[in-house]
């Protein structure tokens, strides 16, 4: 099944929650639609479901307007964050259920039950109730009554944002194996830049009801358009500094001076916008033309195996990832090194102008 979006807009009373969206997506791809809360990614669900009417504009599965063609005439099952079964039926009945109300054949639902039951690992507990299962358990309950009803479209709206860690990270792997195997279009929503990487496929980045960047997941993350678009998809956030070419020297407000990489040989004399991500920023010199960066420790996060070190650089904070566990004063001084080829250069309007090389 081919989709598209046309020209929509969702207003909510005076809120705009999308505005003039334009998409398409091809049958046996996976798009992971990537934005802050309030970007606009459920009601763009609810919209391609079904579920909502947008104010303005159209939806078209295969070249045939369905925008006013609710849920149930539709090939599509969803999952949300939160989720939701049967409390009074057993696993099995959950996952059959959409199969039952379709009057398919008793031989037929087995089959699929199982199948999708073995896909996520709940094979053994079909004949429980959903209140003896943890939460982890209901959600892949809830998946699976999707993934059962074979459908041309498969949403799924931030489904591992209720579990915890481990949990987030088993599912992922496993959902993104289904993913791979299935025809229909999926389309899945997160808030995390990791998942959306993790995940690969294409990736439709949000912001306030508006599409800021679409294609090859890896690609956008390598490649933002935009400033806006480098910090949504950024986590930790990516670093900005405003700074100035001139000659061969870049220069930075705060005082930062060093020499252009050759990267940057075509940029000409002007004011820009540099960014870097904190992975390309390190606590240890192991470079002669590395730039060092002095500043004063105000937080120091550890986060698994990483350790997040906020810094303040005159004005400006930078995020440094800093490999292991390492405990960093609150208030003393540092220095941080990174590569002049390292960094993103945007100009004054926060569009991307080059991109740090990649190995």
């Amino acid at each position: 099944m081919s989709l598209q979006l046309k020209g929509i807009n969702k207003l909510v009373g005076q809120e705009v929650h999308l505005n003039e969206i334009n998409l398409e997506f091809d049958s046996g791809s996976r798009y992971v639609v990537l934005g802050r809360t309030l970007a606009g990614k459920t009601s763009l669900l609810r919209i391609m479901a079904g579920l909502d009417r947008p104010t303005s504009g159209s939806v078209f599965a295969d070249g045939q307007d369905v925008t006013g063609v609710t849920v149930r005439k539709r090939s599509i099952a969803m999952v949300y964050q939160q989720f939701i079964n049967y409390p009074s039926q057993t696993i099995y009945e959950n996952i059959a259920s959409p199969l039952k109300i379709h009057g398919v054949k008793k031989a037929e639902i087995e089959r699929r039950v199982m199948e999708a039951a073995s896909m996520l690992h709940i094979e053994h507990l079909l004949d429980r109730l959903p209140a003896e299962l943890s939460g982890g358990q209901q959600q892949r309950t809830a998946i699976a009554r999707a993934l059962v009803k074979n459908v041309d479209l498969l949403l799924l709206d931030e489904p591992l944002v209720n579990l915890d860690y481990k949990l987030r990270e088993e599912l992922r792997d496993e959902l993104q194996k289904i993913f791979i195997k299935r025809d229909s279009v999926v389309v899945y929503t997160t808030t995390e830049p990791t998942e959306a990487l993790m995940l690969g496929g294409n990736v439709i980045v949000m912001h306030e009801g508006r599409v800021l960047q679409i294609g090859p997941t890896a690609e956008v993350y390598q490649h933002p358009a935009t400033t806006q678009v480098a910090q949504v998809f950024s986590d930790p956030p990516i670093n900005f500094m405003n700074g100035s070419i001139n000659n061969g020297t870049v220069e930075m407000i705060n005082g930062l001076t060093f020499q252009k990489a050759s990267t940057m040989a075509d940029l000409p004399k002007d004011d820009y916008i540099f960014g870097i991500r904190s992975n390309q920023l390190s606590m240890v010199c192991d470079s002669d033309d590395h730039i060092c960066i002095v500043g004063e420790v105000a937080l120091s996060e550890i986060n698994g195996s990483e350790t997040f070190v906020h810094i303040k650089h005159g004005d400006e904070s930078l995020v440094v990832q800093d490999d292991g566990i390492h405990i960093h004063k609150t208030g003393s001084q540092v220095s941080i090194y990174v590569h002049p080829s390292a960094f993103y250069v945007f100009n004054k309007a926060g569009e991307l102008l080059l991109s740090p090389e990649t190995d």
